[in-house]
């Protein structure tokens, strides 16, 4: 789905080539992810409507096929649009932004979840079909991940995202907040592309202001937000009796006592 969105909206002839063909094979995927789910619940989905088991060994069997019980009983052992805990499939998984840079980077690194996925399915299982299926599958998702980072460096300004460019005086800076024992350094935080601030205090704000976050309103504003500010006031010199010190039972804390 998030391919077909991208492909439809899509304005380079290209990609939308490229992102109509994956989307289409994706849904051959998901006929084989749905092949293997009805096979591995056939048996228990005819001894679930025959009762045909005593009721622990039919229990077992029902969370032996799918992700839980409720792919068995709900479902009837067919293969459902849900996650790995039963959860509903839902259109907002779909990410699609419209920008061909955002989307393609999107698109990479979900194929590489999809891949890093299978490569534990095919580990927990020692079923030579599932195992092929699923190494195709795993396969499949490197020779996407390779369509869409040839589509997205075909474009030549492709980094950062988007149409405006970043803030040149802070587009280069590193802010190195972790320091003393861990601090690394690499091309990630050192060399001639960046400005490297250590001293933070020397430094900060950025904007040279006093770091506050202020905000201008008008004279109705001010007027009710000071209202505000006395009427909610905290008096730190009381110290009441709570309802939390009543039902403090052994072992509370009471520096009173």
């Amino acid at each position: 789905m998030r391919y077909f969105t991208q492909g439809l909206g899509e304005l380079d002839p290209g990609r939308k080539d490229l992102l109509l063909d994956i989307a289409t094979e994706e849904l051959s995927h998901l006929e084989v992810i749905g092949s293997i789910v009805a096979m591995l619940n056939k048996g228990v989905k005819a001894e679930l409507s025959e009762a045909a088991m005593e009721e622990a060994d039919l229990y077992l069997s029902i969370n032996a096929g799918g992700n839980s019980h409720t792919q068995s009983i709900l479902y009837g052992g067919g293969p459902a649009l849900t996650n790995s805990s039963g959860v509903p499939w839902t259109a907002a998984y779909v990410d699609t932004k419209g920008d061909p840079t955002c989307d393609l980077r999107s698109n990479i690194a979900a194929e590489s979840r999809a891949k890093v996925v299978y490569e534990r399915l095919i580990n927990i299982t020692d079923d030579p079909g599932i195992k092929e299926a699923l190494g195709f599958l795993m396969t499949r998702e490197i020779a996407h991940q390779k369509s869409f980072e040839k589509a997205l460096y075909a474009i030549e300004d492709n980094f950062p995202s988007g149409k405006l460019p970043g803030i040149e005086r802070y587009a280069n800076i590193y802010v190195n907040t972790s320091q003393g024992d861990g601090d690394m350094e690499g091309s990630w935080n050192t060399g001639e592309q960046w400005d490297r601030i250590d001293d933070l205090e020397k430094t900060m704000p950025m904007d040279n202001g006093d770091g506050s976050a202020t905000v201008n309103l008008d004279t109705a504003m001010t007027s009710a937000v000071e209202k505000l500010s006395i009427r909610t006031a905290s008096d730190p010199s009381t110290d009441f009796t709570t309802g939390a010190d009543l039902g403090a039972g052994p072992g509370r804390l009471d520096h009173r006592r």
